[in-house]
């Protein structure tokens, strides 16, 4: 009987840690995985730390390619704080952010958007 139970015990825990598994597994190879990477020029609009329990720094990037047409805004997120600070120092001022785009990562936790900002130059001086 006893026996019974601990087997009964063993394949629960599996059923259990099964799913949480694949789930860390599917998330480790989002987040590694680089779908494109690629550069935006423009101005840094915004840019805030947001997250209930998981905090990222959410931006806007504005993208204006000739003067007089519509400009268009780029979403982001960086998610090392050493960076964010870079971003913030030169706020106003002309950016090229260097970032890389990473589909189907499964919460926002990691961030709201898919595009993960890693570095920063400032263009004009």
């Amino acid at each position: 009987m006893i026996d019974r139970l601990k087997k009964i015990l063993a394949y629960a825990v599996f059923l259990l840690l099964l799913p949480v598994g694949l789930l860390a597994l599917y998330t480790w190879a989002s987040l590694s995985w680089v779908y494109s990477s690629g550069e935006r020029a423009g101005y840094v609009q915004k840019l805030s730390q947001k997250g209930w329990v998981c905090k990222t720094y959410e931006g806007e990037l504005i993208l204006v390619s000739m003067p007089g047409t519509q400009a268009e805004k780029f979403f982001f997120t960086v998610r090392d704080e050493h960076i964010a600070k870079k971003i913030n120092e030169t706020v106003g001022e002309r950016v090229r952010l260097i970032y890389e785009e990473h589909k189907g990562v499964p919460t926002n936790c990691f961030g709201e958007t898919g595009y993960f900002v890693h570095d920063v130059q400032l263009l004009d001086k």
